[in-house]
C-alpha cells in the first residue's frame, strides 16, 4: 500500500500482518478522496482503522488531525509505525474498542469533520444499530462519514446520503451529518 497523494505521496505503509485486517486499496482510496473534495484543515476519525491508511491518506493531503482507532494490538503496531515512517504529529493511533470509542467521544461532545467507517464484514450487522446511535453524536454539523461495506452487506446510517459507489464487492457510501 502507498499514499496516493499529497505530501507523502508514494510513500509506502505497511497493514497489520494476518487475515484479519483488509486495507482499503490504493484505487479505491484515490476515488473516496476524488468524492470528498478538498478535506484541509478536518478533524478525521479512522474507526477500525487497521493500518491507518484512510487517516493517513487524510492527512498527507492536508487535514488537521486525525484519531486513528483500533482494538487490535496489531493494528495499533502497524498505525504507530506508520505515523512513525511519515514523520505525521497530528496523528494518533488508539487502541480502543469501536464502541467504548464513540460513547467516550459523545461525552466528551468531541467532533469530527470526516469519519472513516470500515469495519470487519461479519460485524456489519451487529454494530449497525451502535453506529446509528453513536455516530450522529460524535460527527460535526456538515461532517462526511465514509462508508465501506461489502455489496451484499451495505450498513445503513442516519444520516444524508450524498453518494454511494461500487467498487467489485466493495461499496462506499458517503453520507453527511
Amino acid at each position: 500500500m502507498r499514499i496516493v497523494a499529497g505530501t507523502c505521496k508514494g510513500a509506502i505503509i505497511t497493514a497489520p500482518r494476518g487475515m484479519k485486517t483488509r486495507p482499503t486499496a490504493d484505487k479505491v482510496r484515490e476515488a473516496v478522496f476524488s468524492m470528498l473534495g478538498d478535506v484541509t484543515g478536518l478533524v478525521v476519525l479512522d474507526l477500525f482503522a487497521g493500518s491507518g491508511a484512510l487517516a493517513l491518506e487524510a492527512i498527507s493531503r492536508g487535514a488537521a488531525l486525525a484519531d486513528l482507532v483500533d482494538s487490535r494490538t496489531g493494528a495499533i503496531r502497524a498505525m504507530g509505525a506508520n505515523i512513525e515512517k511519515l514523520r505525521f504529529e497530528n496523528a494518533t493511533a488508539i487502541r480502543r474498542d469501536y464502541l467504548a470509542f464513540l460513547k467516550a467521544g459523545a461525552k466528551k461532545e468531541r467532533r469530527y469533520n470526516l469519519i472513516f467507517v470500515d469495519p470487519p464484514y461479519r460485524m456489519h450487522r451487529v454494530i449497525e444499530p451502535h453506529l446509528n446511535r453513536w455516530l450522529p453524536q460524535v460527527a460535526a454539523t456538515g461532517g462526511k462519514v465514509v462508508v465501506e461495506s461489502s455489496l451484499r452487506q451495505g450498513i445503513s446510517l442516519p444520516l444524508k446520503l450524498l453518494t454511494e459507489k461500487v467498487y467489485g464487492d466493495i461499496m462506499i457510501r458517503i453520507h453527511e451529518a
